[in-house]
């Protein structure tokens, strides 16, 4: 019997833990998944079916035509990419003159992105939405802690701060503690969250809030935000009380531990 292509996906699979835990619910949701690497970021753990080098996807399009799979999904990180390290096949150039010619920033690099793949016939899908249970699929609070009446205003700042950075595609993650404490650069999340411990180690108590958010015009099928559990211990390191992030969209890497994490922490986790 002929394999349903409306459930056949290639998965391009980048750095940490993401991949395996979407490879596994997409075939656990009837996918049947064609898993390829990213030379120098996947994990070899990770088995793939294909390996190719960033600029080469030639290969990958032939190898995809061939088993006919018309849907592709994008996870795991690289980081920001230098265009100028790429060094583009033929069929990758073409894609790479579309995102230059249109790119205005990080946001917009994406979306030029997963356009010049819809016009050589491919659908870009979003993980979330095919393996949804990867993320915190209902809004409301996830943990045994809840926010106080302080907590709550700092989270209002925080979604606002967390709207208006994003609206300018500077980052995605901002920590409050009344006051705006750091906003997320080029350095990403983690990096933003070393500074907030070094500058908090002498802190007592814990306040204020770590804000995660999807970004307006955000392309969330190809630029997924994700929280793990060494967030939860940067967090909890940095004397904060709780984390926000929006429901849905954002990947939470291995949930159950994150939740346990975040209890004993006394963290609570608060998706909006």
């Amino acid at each position: 019997m002929k394999k349903n292509s409306d459930k056949k996906i290639a998965l391009f699979a980048g750095a940490l833990s993401l991949p395996f835990l979407t490879r596994d619910a997409l075939r656990k949701n009837g996918w049947d998944v064609y898993v390829i690497g990213l030379k120098n970021f996947y994990d070899p753990a990770l088995k793939p079916d294909l390996v190719i080098r960033l600029g080469g996807a030639g290969r990958a399009a032939r190898e995809c035509k061939k088993r006919g799979i018309r849907k592709l999904t994008f996870v795991g990180a690289l980081g920001h990419i230098n265009l100028s390290d790429i060094r583009p096949d033929l069929w990758s150039l073409g894609v790479l003159l579309s995102v230059i010619k249109h790119q205005r920033g990080y946001d917009s690099m994406a979306v030029a992105f997963t356009k010049a793949l819809e016009k050589r016939g491919y659908e870009i899908v979003a993980a979330q939405d095919v393996a949804p249970e990867l993320t915190f699929e209902k809004p409301g609070v996830q943990t045994r802690a809840k926010p106080t009446r302080a907590d709550m205003a700092n989270i209002e700042r925080a979604v606002d701060v967390s709207h208006t950075i994003g609206v300018a595609d500077i980052g995605a993650s901002v920590v409050v503690d009344k006051q705006v404490v750091a906003v997320e650069a080029a350095e990403g999340t983690a990096r933003m969250l070393e500074r907030v411990v070094e500058m908090r180690k002498n802190k007592r108590r814990a306040s204020g809030v770590f804000a995660k958010m999807t970004k307006p015009g955000q392309d969330l099928r190809i630029d997924i935000p994700a929280i793990g559990v060494d967030t939860v211990r940067a967090v909890s390191a940095a004397k904060l009380r709780g984390i926000i992030v929006n429901a849905k969209t954002c990947f939470v890497i291995d949930k159950d531990a994150v939740i346990a994490a975040a209890n004993k922490a006394g963290i609570f986790i608060w998706a909006v």
